[in-house]
């Protein structure tokens, strides 16, 4: 039975997934990697390690699909990030990867744009982002400017690499739109911008519908038509089928509107990104979630079945203990950079069970906080993914702190079978991933959670 591919290329690792044309995942690989750090802040991948793991992930779903017919190849890629790459699409350095923070002094150059386009940009400022990194590799590395024929994001580097002699200077609009490099209004590059990183538009890549096949590609799978792709986040939303809220509850929290208007902001709290369709999404992210409650549990030496049931051993508010979980800074909006975390309120009377419920619900309150950054509040229901919210005990949690039904959908290997979905439709197959609803659980302690909700806003304001 045929099946179509999608390559999810993380930040630490790569997974790849086969769905046969019903939905279902019938094959899967993995392969990790490095980030190299050659200095602080910085952040770096050489694209040869991830075509490394690509090579390693392929051979090893070769194995496993024991010759059925693979349609197409779909890539999903982290976001952000910079590579140059020569006409060859061979890339002239290591990646420059979206935590690196070398372009923190370039965004004085966005800050200094004329108030139009810098509106029109329509995103808060990040130095990891593809525009400020080239301004820095423009003022600190202009020989390797001199050589290069385009400016790529990840996943379009490594699918150069599978396709030589194709055109490699080719993105989608998933990933254009996420690089301070691109007119959301109008929906196209920004010269102005290209204009604030000292580069001739020229050197950005042109920008296709993530479905389009740009290319065959000799794999151990065979000969494979190879798309576009697009972006992991809307691949993500592309997969649970949302059309509303998402919550993606992982280390970080990305909490996502999809159907939004692109419309221009001066001095935007939330991202405004375009989907892998015609479409726009908005997000808003938190750095600190799975990773602050792997943090805690550590502290106070509790696993997660430990964890989790403090819920149940401390009543709401958490005898009086809020909890901060921005142990490594947030990016405005909900907390600034040099926000902190931590447990106020303590008294002699404070369990280990409370500090631990405070903590679960200071990452719930900091996830309200931050879909409240979307939009005003509603009772639409919100769509719950990543591997925090399996748990009944925190899907309760985060209906009741969000006053909120929350349905948690898993979606096997979700940016990767994202990619699969744009891969099957470039060639012209249906395809729609299987999901797995959980019940919808609706909120129960609202009015308990309010006060809660009010004294956290207080502590960490």
């Amino acid at each position: 039975m045929t099946v179509v591919v999608g390559a999810d290329l993380g930040t630490s690792g790569l997974k790849l997934a086969a769905l046969d044309l019903d939905g279902a995942v019938v094959a899967e690989a993995e392969a990790g990697y490095p980030v190299d750090r050659p200095q602080p802040g910085w952040a770096e991948t050489d694209v040869a390690v991830w075509r490394g793991a690509l090579d390693d992930g392929l051979a090893a779903l070769a194995g496993q699909l024991g010759g059925r017919p693979v349609a197409a190849l779909g890539f999903s890629g982290q976001m952000h990030g910079a590579v140059l790459v020569d006409a060859a699409g061979t890339a002239l350095a290591p990646a420059l990867l979206w935590p690196d923070q070398r372009a923190a002094g370039e965004l004085d150059r966005w800050r200094g744009l004329p108030d139009a386009d810098r509106a029109a940009l329509a995103n808060p400022l990040a130095a990891g982002m593809t525009g400020p990194l080239l301004a820095w590799l423009v003022a600190h590395r202009p020989e390797l400017l001199d050589r290069a024929a385009a400016v790529l994001l990840p996943k379009d580097a490594v699918r150069a690499t599978l396709l030589p002699g194709a055109d490699p200077a080719v993105t989608d609009r998933s990933d254009a739109s996420a690089t301070l490099l691109w007119d959301v209004p109008a929906d196209r590059w920004s010269v102005a911008a290209a204009g604030a990183a000292g580069v001739d538009p020229a050197l950005l890549p042109a920008v296709l519908p993530a479905d389009t096949v740009v290319g065959t590609a000799e794999l151990p799978l065979g000969a494979v038509p190879v798309v576009v792709g697009g972006a992991d986040t809307p691949l993500a939303l592309l997969a649970a089928g949302t059309a509303g809220v998402q919550v993606n509850l992982g280390s970080g929290a990305q909490l996502l509107q999809a159907g939004v208007r692109p419309a221009p902001a001066a001095a935007p709290v939330v991202h405004c990104y375009a989907d892998t369709g015609d479409g726009w999404y908005a997000m808003a992210a938190l750095q600190n979630a799975g990773t602050a409650w792997a943090w805690v549990q550590q502290v106070l030496g509790l696993d997660w079945a430990g964890f989790a049931g403090s819920l149940t051993g401390s009543a709401p508010g958490a005898g009086g203990v809020v909890f901060a979980p921005f142990l490594t800074g947030e990016r405005g909006g909900v907390a600034g950079p040099d926000a902190r975390g931590g447990w106020t309120g303590l008294s002699a009377d404070t369990t280990r069970t409370d500090l631990a419920r405070a903590a679960l619900e200071g990452v719930a309150c900091a996830v309200a906080a931050a879909l409240d950054l979307l939009g005003p509040a509603t009772d639409e229901g919100v769509v719950l993914t990543g591997g925090g919210g399996r748990e009944p005990g925190v899907q309760q949690l985060l209906a009741d702190v969000l006053g909120r039904p929350v349905q948690h959908v898993q979606v096997r290997s979700a940016s990767a079978a994202g990619a699969a979905v744009l891969a099957a439709r470039g060639v012209g197959l249906p395809l729609a991933p299987r999901r797995a609803a959980g019940p919808v659980v609706e909120p129960r302690d609202a009015a308990a959670l309010v006060a809660v909700r009010e004294r956290w806003a207080a502590a960490v304001g």
